[in-house]
């Protein structure tokens, strides 16, 4: 099983970046290579579209919100991996937040480094994105 995992310090509360990510649905509203996204089976699974028309489906794993946090897998994407599990969390740090992306896989036809330097390279690209909604 690989890992991979990012993290990046937000200049709002924790409580004010939950409010933006938290909701299963909300990666357009901060993530711009996944313009759309679609709830099915009783908003446990999402539909997403990227900017480069591939199609990604994903399904909720595990969703806390006193914690801030939630699980998905996984259903269909063009990625070389497969029993994917990633997690979304949001933290206090100090007078911010600390959002942490991470997740663990296996590589299917790639090696280990290569399907973790894909994702590292995802989860960083998307909080980054994820920061420029709050400006020192």
């Amino acid at each position: 099983m690989a890992t991979a995992s990012a993290f990046i310090d937000i200049p709002a509360s924790a409580d004010q970046v939950w409010q933006l990510i938290g909701g299963f649905n909300a990666l357009p509203d901060w993530l711009p290579f996944i313009p759309k996204s679609e709830l099915s089976e009783g908003g446990r699974v999402r539909s997403l579209q990227t900017a480069d028309g591939g199609v990604v489906i994903e399904r909720l794993q595990a969703f806390d919100n006193d914690a801030k946090a939630y699980s998905y897998s996984i259903l269909q994407a063009p990625f070389p991996a497969t029993a994917y599990l990633a997690t979304i969390k949001v933290e206090a740090q100090g007078d911010g937040a600390r959002v942490t992306w991470s997740g663990q896989f296996e590589p299917v036809g790639v090696s280990d480094e290569e399907v973790v330097a894909l994702f590292t390279g995802i989860y960083q690209g998307g909080l980054e994105a994820l920061r420029a909604n709050y400006p020192a």
